[in-house]
């Protein structure tokens, strides 16, 4: 009886069994946050040109608070503490140039501790917060330090017939139109990082080439504005004009980089239609109607709230799948 050698195989074959998702991206969660630190140097810049130096003690202190905030809420929790992720950086950015020019470094960090602690954090961190960590540290501040916030400065190199007041404001309280060269090269007053239409979408632009935003919220944002904003202006004049809507304020802003926040936008593609739609409603009915001169930050809070719903409603059945049946 002759026993058979089998000879065994040269090479061995593992299979990783993982769970979902399989699907995968260049973009790690660290470039990206990187990448859009980068775009926003443009607006930096502007703000640094037409309101000055002390703009970048504002920045500094904001990212400083934030970033220290999520790292000792990390150590606390006994989670990995994410020092150069740039998630953190970049909420406190955000923040920063959400402000008006000259804004107190105590009021900052404030802002940037609740931006972390309540608007991110306290749903469990980076990818579980349901509303823009940096707006929700803004709508604090705009709680707690009303005075301050809406408090403005003249940019250096203002001219004859330029207020320090936005331009926004200067229409709604005392009928002044801006002049619209100035809003779009950014030498008027507002928000350090809402002034220079130029150099936010030179930003803007640079990530939706890179594809790390999906142009779809912007473009929708723009085309309710236009719609929306010249509806209300075709029924009476003396509202905002659509270009005006689009120029005036931090619509660009946060239409670039505000509402394209992959956390808390919808997934899909009709999706993000719907919720750049909403925005553009809510943001032209604060605008035209609401006490406020500005609703950009809580238009975009408002749409936050709705994306789970907005995701649920617009995410393509898989194949395969039965068809729910009504209930009788």
């Amino acid at each position: 009886m002759t026993t058979e050698t089998i000879a065994e195989p040269k090479q061995k074959v593992y299979f990783d069994l993982t769970t979902s998702p399989h699907l995968h991206s260049k973009w790690s969660t660290q470039k990206v946050m990187w990448f859009v630190n980068i775009a926003l140097a443009p607006t930096i810049a502007a703000a640094l040109v037409f309101f000055g130096i002390y703009q970048a003690l504002v920045m500094l202190t904001a990212v400083a608070f934030a970033v220290g905030t999520e790292a000792s809420i990390q150590a606390i929790r006994k989670k990995e503490v994410t020092w150069f992720d740039g998630s953190a950086a970049l909420t406190g950015l955000l923040l920063a140039l959400t402000l008006p020019p000259n804004f107190s470094l105590s009021a900052t960090a404030i802002g940037s501790v609740v931006a972390i602690g309540l608007g991110k954090q306290i749903f469990g961190g980076l990818g579980y917060n349901i509303f823009n960590p940096a707006l929700v540290g803004r709508a604090f501040l705009q709680a707690a330090f009303p005075v301050q916030i809406t408090t403005w400065t003249k940019p250096n190199f203002a001219v004859d017939g330029i207020t320090s007041a936005t331009p926004l404001a200067a229409l709604k309280f005392d009928s002044l139109i801006s002049d619209q060269t100035a809003m779009v090269v950014g030498n008027i007053g507002g928000s350090l990082g809402e002034t220079s239409a130029i150099a936010v979408l030179v930003g803007g632009i640079f990530l939706i080439a890179l594809g790390i935003v999906n142009w779809r919220i912007p473009f929708s944002m723009t085309i309710g504005m236009i719609v929306f904003g010249g509806i209300f202006w075709l029924i009476n004049p003396a509202y905002p004009s659509p270009v005006f809507h689009i120029f005036a304020g931090s619509f660009l802003f946060g239409a670039m980089f505000m509402a394209t926040d992959w956390v808390t936008s919808p997934i899909t593609n009709k999706g993000m239609w719907i919720f750049g739609l909403g925005i553009a409603l809510v943001l032209v009915i604060i605008r035209v109607f609401g006490g406020l001169p500005e609703g950009v930050m809580y238009a975009i809070l408002f749409m936050n709230g709705f994306v789970p719903m907005i995701n649920r409603y617009t995410t393509p059945r898989v194949f395969g799948a039965v068809k729910e049946e009504k209930k009788k």
